[in-house]
């Protein structure tokens, strides 16, 4: 299966023009919005041209939720950098309780405020093209549609900015817990008495950090959904695009499934991966199946291979992994593991799901200013990094075609 210099720039092509389609004729596309509905039922439409089956799948989901916590963890830590002055110990408690639904919601993605979130509904679109034998293996291509609400501080302020008002309102909370714990000490217990003198003055070092706890509120325009076209278009043609080169150059594998999957609802919290994976969990049985999830393609320096995956906490599938590495090295790249250190991709979800995932992704982790920013638009798509990607992905293709994961160098 050799691709052609010809076939390559059409496929470039494909993904770039498929992106800005989209962008124009649908709107904003944040999770369970008409746009991203809309967006999804287009793509589909799409795939139905290259592929053998595309099905549809709605799933509920709460998309306030996932950045629900800040307000509410904010507002805990203000009113307990109050109360540290007079009583301490209930500081100290409702640190903890702020720091729940950040922990939930942050860095482990659960559902803890999802109830108290107005509910809509968002899809999944799944399309599968099938060998000319029975099915043997099964790869599937996924990336998401939806797009993100603005990050305030990337948009106004750069990578710098960000960075500083997140880590210092992280680390003012330290501070702010570390001194309720001395205060309650200097106090004498957890009654109620006034600070003073060297307590009171190391309190009153907090206020530096007040305004960036009240920046918090602004963390994320909820007015403003960014087009999303690196973030997260390009995986969604890309995958899309992988179909129709198989199908345009009449390439039929024999025993090796193609599948795509366009997520809904990623940048509320992986939550259409966990809706695919908590509903086909059984169905993939039937022989080897792997994920590639794809992630913002637009850094070709910075193409990497997520090994670890949500905040550090789940592993990726290390054959899958070993795949990538392989297809990177055949079409001249020697792509590095990575680890998702701060947020997660839809690999991650598959993962807890008990489903083979890795993903492939070309971002740079001290964010650009178009990453979740009104930047992030159809005319800011790199050609040589989607170009890269696609001979990656159609290499992937054809080594797991012919070899399956058993082969794989370890």
């Amino acid at each position: 299966m050799e691709i052609s210099k010809e076939r390559r720039e059409k496929s470039v092509n494909y993904i770039v023009d498929g992106i800005k389609d989209i962008i124009v004729k649908f709107g904003p596309r944040d999770p369970g919005s008409e746009g991203e509905r809309k967006a999804q039922e287009y793509m589909a439409e799409e795939l139905r041209k290259y592929s053998d089956e595309v099905t549809i799948e709605d799933f509920k989901v709460n998309p306030g939720s996932f950045m629900g916590w800040i307000p509410i963890s904010v507002t805990c830590v203000l009113i307990a950098y109050i109360l540290s002055f007079f009583v301490p110990f209930v500081s100290l408690l409702l640190i903890v309780i702020g720091m729940i639904p950040m922990i939930s919601q942050f860095v482990l993605y659960k559902k803890l405020l999802d109830p108290l979130f107005p509910e809509k509904v968002s899809c999944n679109v799944f399309a599968v093209k099938k060998p000319k034998g029975e099915v043997k293996r099964r790869i599937v291509l996924n990336g998401h549609a939806d797009a993100t609400w603005e990050w305030t501080y990337n948009h106004k302020f750069g990578f710098v900015g960000f960075a500083l008002s997140f880590l210092v309102s992280i680390g003012g909370i330290v501070y702010l817990a570390l001194y309720s714990i001395y205060a309650i000490i200097a106090n004498g217990g957890i009654g109620y008495q006034l600070s003073s003198g060297i307590p009171l003055i190391v309190g009153l070092v907090g206020l530096i950090f007040v305004p960036f706890w009240i920046g918090m509120y602004w963390f994320s325009n909820t007015k403003k959904v960014v087009d999303g076209a690196n973030d997260n278009l390009t995986a969604c043609y890309m995958a899309m695009a992988a179909l129709k080169t198989l199908k345009d150059e009449g390439i039929e594998f024999e025993n090796t499934e193609v599948c795509v999957l366009l997520t809904g609802s990623e940048e509320a919290g992986l939550r259409g991966a966990k809706a695919f994976a908590d509903e086909h969990k059984d169905d993939f049985n039937d022989c080897e199946t792997i994920f590639i999830p794809m992630e913002t393609l637009r850094e070709i320096e910075h193409l990497t291979i997520y090994t670890k995956d949500l905040n550090g906490i789940v592993k990726a599938d290390e054959d899958v992994a070993r795949l990538l590495k392989k297809a990177g090295k055949e079409v001249g790249y020697d792509i590095p593991y990575g680890t998702v250190s701060v947020g997660s991709t839809d690999a991650a979800a598959l993962a807890q799901g008990g489903l083979k995932a890795c993903c492939l992704a070309a971002l740079d982790h001290k964010l650009k200013d178009y990453y979740h920013t009104r930047r992030d638009t159809y005319d800011n798509l790199d050609k040589n990094c989607l170009g890269v990607v696609y001979d990656i992905i159609m290499k992937a293709l054809k080594i797991y075609d012919e070899e399956g994961l058993n082969n794989q160098n370890k």
